[in-house]
């Protein structure tokens, strides 16, 4: 199982030599000095966009971000991943020719996968050619995997836990999700790949209800939700548990009231071991740092009485590495 936070790489970053760093620590820090200090072992670097081939990191050329940074990362031992697209940018990837040069900037023993974060309104012709590219890089690079990272709903029809509806589970993916799915039947058939997983955003449902989330006390159950959500997609797609990730959103979310807390991070830990998940991983790295309850922040966790890589440590604890 892979565990990783995600890191956009936009927030405290060292703009005049492109060092991707982080300030949960109190100071401004390189990413991987950070990580290493408090135990990280891989990390998801967020988010790339534009067209593969000449992408960009938050305006930062593609070149530029990896040459200031793999040697960093790898010094300290630590394993990324790329995510691609993300809720405010697009990444699009008309060739493997493109795709294969995306990847070599970034080519190490430490690169272990691409992730494409779909969310951003991406037609359905540019869903497909990024499933298409899939099959040329696992051919370059098959030790690489590859996550779909796709926003979901956690309907439940009410009950009070999470619990498996079996074949009558919604899809619980908005349009591009489904795009997506139907895509990757297109292009690899009914057995689904080894090496390509489906990452679940549990996060940001809206208003409670049970046609969205798991409901307790009149607000989303955050842990329960998670845990619905991977049902949903195993029963209704019919896709294996050890091709399925989590990915919640520490602390306040950005729907007020929806919070992850530490009694979520054990619930999720302890049902992704069970159901041998292929990954668990957090948004983000930079939220893990307390401030009050309120409006989602981009730099702290929104809920308080965590402490700094208080969720890093509380995975960790819970038996993820």
């Amino acid at each position: 199982m892979i565990f990783s936070a995600y890191k956009d790489t936009s927030i405290n970053m060292n703009w005049n030599t492109n060092v991707i760093s982080t300030m949960v620590s109190g100071t401004r820090t390189s990413l991987a000095d950070d990580m290493a200090a408090n135990g990280a072992k891989r990390i998801t670097l967020a988010f790339a966009t534009g067209e593969c081939g000449s992408e960009n990191w938050g305006g930062v050329p593609g070149a530029a971000m990896a040459s200031a940074n793999v040697s960093l990362l790898a010094a300290k031992n630590i394993d990324y991943i790329l995510s691609t697209g993300g809720a405010a940018g697009s990444f699009t990837c008309g060739s493997d020719a493109g795709f294969l040069a995306f990847l070599g900037r970034w080519a190490s023993p430490h690169l272990i996968g691409v992730d494409f974060d779909i969310e951003a309104g991406q037609s359905q012709q540019v869903i497909q050619s990024l499933v298409q590219r899939i099959a040329a890089a696992h051919a370059a690079y098959p030790g690489l995997r590859f996550s779909l990272t796709l926003a979901t709903l956690a309907n439940n029809n009410g009950a009070p836990t999470a619990q498996s509806l079996g074949s009558s589970a919604p899809s619980s993916f908005n349009v591009y999700g489904d795009w997506t799915m139907n895509a990757m039947r297109a292009t690899f058939g009914q057995t689904w790949p080894s090496y390509v997983t489906v990452n679940l955003m549990t996060m940001d449902y809206g208003s409670p209800g049970p046609g969205v989330c798991v409901v307790s006390g009149g607000i989303c159950d955050m842990g329960q939700s998670a845990i619905q959500a991977a049902y949903n997609l195993h029963d209704h797609w019919n896709i294996p548990w050890s091709n399925i990730e989590l990915t919640p959103m520490i602390g306040g979310n950005d729907v007020q009231g929806e919070q992850f807390t530490l009694q979520d991070t054990d619930e999720t830990t302890a049902f992704a071991i069970a159901r041998g998940l292929a990954g668990v991983h957090y948004w983000s790295y930079d939220r893990d740092l307390d401030c009050p309850p309120g409006a989602a922040s981009p730099i702290c966790n929104s809920l308080g009485g965590v402490g700094a890589h208080g969720f890093l440590r509380r995975f960790l604890a819970a038996g993820l590495r």
